[in-house]
C-alpha cells in the first residue's frame, strides 16, 4: 500500500517523467498535501468532481492518488480533443478544478470561463508553493474513498464518465489496489514503464496499481520507439502496456536496430485496448519472446480477459478466459445464452458485486448496458469455445450490416494488414442503395508505397484469397494517416461520417 512504501523506502525512486523525481516519501508526502488542498484550499467536497488537462507528467498520478484519498472524483480529460468536446466532459462531470500544464492553460481558461463553478488551477512550481502551507494530517482510513471517472473515447459518439463501484472505506480502497495490480501480473517486482497517455484509463491504472505494490514508475512524456526501446533498457523495466498500435511502429525499425535490442528485466508486456493481428503479435514474440500478455475489458470493468504468450500461441487470436472474479458469455439478440463457438454479444457477469459500474448522470445508458445486475456488455461481439476461450469479432456499432448479413471489420482489418504495402488499415459501411451498406477500407500504406488504382486491386485481390466475397471491401481509401486514438482505438466517425452526410440513417 502506498504509505507502507514510504515508511519502508523513503528514499528510493517512486515516480519519474524525465524532469521531475519524487522518492517515495515525498510522493507520500503530497499525496496528502494535495489531498487537504482539494478538501480545504479548493473546498471541493467527499463525492465532488476534479479534472486534470495537462500531457504525462508526475502529477498526474499524484492527482489521482490524492483524489482518492480526499474522497473525491476525478477525470483526466484527453488533450487531444477539440476545444467543445473538453467543454462537454468539464460541464458534464460537473468539475469543481481543473488541473492544467502550460501547454493547455489558455485552452483550460477559455472552457472554464463558461463554467462558473470550475476553477482552474495550474500544477508545477506555483501549485508547489500552495501545498506547502496545506495540511499534512494523515487522513482516516475509514473515511471515503475517491475513484477516477475516466470518459470512454468517443469513437462513435459522445463519451461517457465512467464510475466504477468503490470498496468503500479508504483502507479497503488502498489495499484493494494491491490485488488488482497482482491478478494482473503487477505485483510491484520491478520498474513500470507508462508509454501512453495518462488520460487514459490503461496505463494510468495498470501504473497506480504495480506503484501500489511497490513498482517505481517512469512515465514517458509521449511515445516514440527508439525512446522507448532507451527507457526499456536504461531503467530496466520489468513491466509495461502497450497497445497494438506501438508493436506495429516497433516492428518497422530497421532489422539491425531490433536485432540489437536486449532488455533482460522485461517481464510482462501488457496489451489490449485495441484488436491486433495474428501476423503482429506472432512477430512480437519472436522478437521479445513469450512475455506478451493479452487482455480483454475496458474501462466500465477493468480486466475480465487474460492470455499469457503460450496460451495465446495455443490457440492464435483469443483475448483470453475469464479472470475467477468474471463469467463471459455470449447471447443472441433475445439475450439468450449462444451455444459454444457461436457469435454474439459479449456480456461479463462478476461473480460477487451486482453493481461494477454505471454511467454518470445516465441511468437509461447504465440500464441499457447490462442484462440484469452484475451482468454488463462494453459493446463488443464474439464468442466463448467450449473451455472458456473469448474471441472477439468486433465492437456492436462497427458491425455493418449489407444485404442483411453481418459483417465484421476487425476480421477484414487484420486479414488486409498483412498484405505487404499496408501499414494500416480500418472498415466501415457506406450507404449503398442496392445492399444497404457496402464495405469501403482506408489504407495507410507503408513507407515508400504510393496509392493507385493497380495497388488497390491487389489489395482487394489478396483480400479475395483470405475472406469470403461478400467481406472484400468494395473499393479503397488512401489516407496519409489514420484518425486513431492514442490507445489505439480508431476514430471511425471521421472516416464513415462524410460518407453519410446528409442522412436520416446512419446504417
Amino acid at each position: 500500500m502506498l504509505f507502507d512504501h514510504a515508511r519502508r523506502d523513503p528514499n528510493g525512486l517512486a515516480l519519474t517523467d524525465g524532469t521531475r523525481r519524487r522518492s517515495w516519501a515525498e510522493f507520500a508526502d503530497r499525496v496528502v498535501h494535495l489531498a487537504h488542498f482539494l478538501r480545504d484550499v479548493a473546498g471541493v467536497r467527499p463525492g465532488e468532481h476534479v479534472a486534470t488537462l495537462m500531457g504525462n507528467r508526475v502529477e498526474g498520478i499524484e492527482l489521482i492518488a490524492a483524489s482518492i484519498v480526499a474522497g473525491t472524483w476525478i477525470t483526466p480529460i484527453n488533450w487531444h480533443l477539440a476545444a467543445e468536446e473538453i467543454d462537454y466532459i468539464v460541464g458534464d462531470s460537473g468539475a469543481r478544478v481543473l488541473f492544467v500544464d502550460d501547454a493547455h492553460a489558455d485552452a483550460a481558461r477559455a472552457i472554464a470561463s463558461r463554467h462558473a463553478a470550475c476553477r482552474v488551477i495550474p500544477v508545477g512550481d506555483a501549485l508547489d508553493r500552495d501545498l506547502v502551507s496545506s495540511s499534512d494530517e494523515p487522513f482516516d482510513l475509514e473515511g471515503p474513498a475517491g475513484g477516477n471517472m475516466i470518459y470512454t473515447s468517443g469513437t462513435t459518439g459522445r463519451p461517457k464518465g465512467v464510475k466504477r463501484t468503490r470498496p468503500g472505506a479508504l483502507g479497503v480502497t488502498l489495499a484493494h489496489q494491491d490485488v488488482l495490480g497482482r491478478n494482473i501480473g503487477l505485483d510491484g517486482s520491478g520498474p513500470h514503464l507508462v508509454t501512453g497517455p495518462l488520460y487514459h484509463a490503461a496505463p494510468l491504472m495498470f501504473a497506480v496499481y504495480d506503484m501500489a505494490n511497490g513498482a517505481p514508475v517512469v512515465i514517458l512524456p509521449a511515445w516514440e520507439e527508439r525512446r522507448a526501446l532507451a527507457a526499456l533498457r536504461e531503467h530496466e523495466i520489468a513491466h509495461t502496456h502497450l497497445v497494438p498500435t506501438m508493436f506495429v511502429r516497433l516492428l518497422r525499425l530497421p532489422e539491425e536496430e531490433r536485432a540489437a535490442f536486449s532488455a533482460p528485466a522485461l517481464r510482462l508486456v501488457l496489451h489490449g485496448a485495441a484488436p491486433v493481428s495474428v501476423a503482429v503479435k506472432r512477430r512480437m514474440i519472436e522478437w521479445w519472446g513469450p512475455i506478451l500478455v493479452e487482455y480483454w475489458g475496458g474501462t466500465e470493468g477493468g480486466v475480465n480477459t487474460l492470455a499469457d504468450s503460450r496460451e495465446w500461441l495455443e490457440h492464435p487470436g483469443t483475448v483470453g478466459r475469464a479472470l475467477p472474479s468474471f463469467e463471459v458469455f455470449a447471447v443472441d439478440e433475445n439475450g439468450s445464452r449462444r451455444p459454444p463457438g457461436e457469435v454474439g454479444d459479449l456480456y461479463c457477469r462478476h461473480r460477487t458485486q451486482k453493481s461494477v459500474f454505471e454511467y454518470h448522470g445516465d441511468p437509461e445508458k447504465t440500464a441499457r448496458a447490462h442484462l440484469e445486475p452484475g451482468v454488463f456488455t462494453l459493446g463488443d461481439v464474439g464468442a466463448v469455445d467450449e473451455d472458456g476461450w473469448v474471441f472477439l469479432a468486433d465492437r456492436r456499432s462497427n458491425m455493418i450490416i449489407s444485404g442483411g448479413v453481418n459483417i465484421y471489420p476487425v476480421e477484414i482489418e487484420q486479414v488486409l494488414a498483412e498484405h505487404r504495402a499496408v501499414a494500416d488499415v480500418a472498415v466501415f459501411g457506406i450507404p449503398d442503395e442496392e445492399w444497404g451498406e457496402s464495405v469501403k477500407a482506408a489504407v495507410e500504406l507503408v513507407a515508400g508505397a504510393t496509392g493507385s488504382d493497380a495497388l488497390a486491386r491487389e489489395i482487394l485481390a489478396f483480400g479475395r484469397d483470405h475472406l469470403a466475397g461478400y467481406k472484400v471491401p468494395r473499393s479503397i481509401d488512401f489516407v496519409d494517416e489514420l484518425p486513431r486514438h492514442p490507445s489505439g482505438k480508431i476514430y471511425t466517425r471521421r472516416l464513415r461520417d462524410p460518407y453519410w452526410a446528409g442522412r436520416t440513417r446512419k446504417i
